[in-house]
């Protein structure tokens, strides 16, 4: 019951007040002292909805989450696939949602075991409880990592791409979308040909879904 209450505490507020850090940037500043790197090369500045091009978020969920109007915070057929893809003999590869992402980034650490996957599990569902869909994208454009110093669509727009997000064009919010699955090893200052690629897919998913497909949040 005091685990519940405090998952309150810590989720509802958010509903409306926006988190000016994360756990996953608190421990990359922590690692960058550490380490004897400048900690104040991390950049994030916090972008409203309404000031975000509508391409970014459809890029997002088109590359990350396609079903992540209609799923609450778990997407059972990407699970099904990961799980009979390890069953024939493949890798155990992710199916992890926007939704688990915020509950992640927002309040977890990184790493893979057990213990963080069901505190992961018990976040993901009281903010799928707590905030709309809107929200939970909202603050995933804001901490998502970017690039190796840089969180959220704000700093990133800035950074490597010289204009504000609410400026982004389609192809714009592709590439950036193209970083998210591992902004270490796809840089954004340096883009592969493989990120081009990636980006170019991602667009089409875009037209696919369609501008529309994000009303509803």
């Amino acid at each position: 019951m005091a685990f519940a209450i405090l998952t309150a505490l810590l989720v509802i507020p958010l509903r409306w007040i926006d988190p000016p850090t994360s756990s996953f940037m608190l421990q990359h500043k922590v690692s960058s002292f550490t380490n004897g790197r400048d900690t104040s090369r991390l950049q994030h500045e916090w972008i409203a909805w309404e000031a975000i091009s509508p391409a970014v978020p459809l890029a997002v969920v088109a590359a990350e989450d396609q079903r992540f109007p209609s799923h609450f915070g778990f997407d059972l057929v990407e699970i099904q696939k990961a799980w009979g893809a390890f069953r024939s003999g493949g890798g155990l590869r992710g199916a992890s949602t926007i939704s688990q992402q915020v509950a992640k980034n927002l309040f977890l650490w990184q790493g893979k075991n057990w213990v963080r996957k069901a505190l992961e599990a018990w976040f993901t569902l009281a903010i799928e409880l707590a905030w709309p869909k809107r929200r939970i994208l909202e603050v995933y454009l804001n901490i998502a990592q970017l690039g190796s110093d840089t969180y959220g669509v704000g700093a990133a727009s800035w950074r490597y791409l010289h204009r504000p997000a609410e400026a982004l064009r389609p192809n714009d919010a592709a590439l950036l979308a193209a970083a998210l699955p591992n902004p270490e090893r796809y840089r954004l200052d340096a883009p592969s040909a493989y990120m081009h690629q990636r980006a170019t897919w991602i667009q089409s998913q875009m037209q696919q879904l369609g501008v529309g497909y994000l009303k509803g949040l």
